[in-house]
């Protein structure tokens, strides 16, 4: 099992959950996140004064799932969110060693 975590533009999240939907993929996790990468932010005009914005609004996804799926979950992420700016996000997949649905009990890959 995998799990990719995406931090992406907020406006690009439905775009990328119905990319996901359509490749047969349910069950993410959304979470609203501040950050900044080589963009390291930008200055923005407030009634005449001039401040810096270091924290930019994102969007982080998590995903687990199986290790078949992680090609085309990454490529339907990257495609749905790229916009060609600097700023678009990454794509970060990790290694899952167990997981369980608390409900029933199921481990691994049934329990996703």
């Amino acid at each position: 099992m995998k799990k990719i975590e995406a931090i992406i533009k907020p406006f690009k999240l439905d775009e990328v959950k119905e990319a996901l939907h359509e490749i047969g993929l349910q069950g993410i996790t959304v979470t609203e996140a501040k950050g900044f990468g080589r963009q390291k932010g930008h200055t923005e005009l407030y009634r005449g004064a001039e401040y810096v914005v270091d924290f930019l609004p994102k969007v982080k996804i998590e995903i687990v799932l199986a290790d078949d799926a992680v090609a085309r979950a990454v490529d339907a992420i990257r495609n749905a969110a790229q916009t060609g700016r600097i700023g678009d996000g990454k794509i970060f997949v990790s290694n899952i060693e167990q997981a369980l649905r608390i409900r029933t009990g199921e481990t691994g890959t049934d329990a996703i």
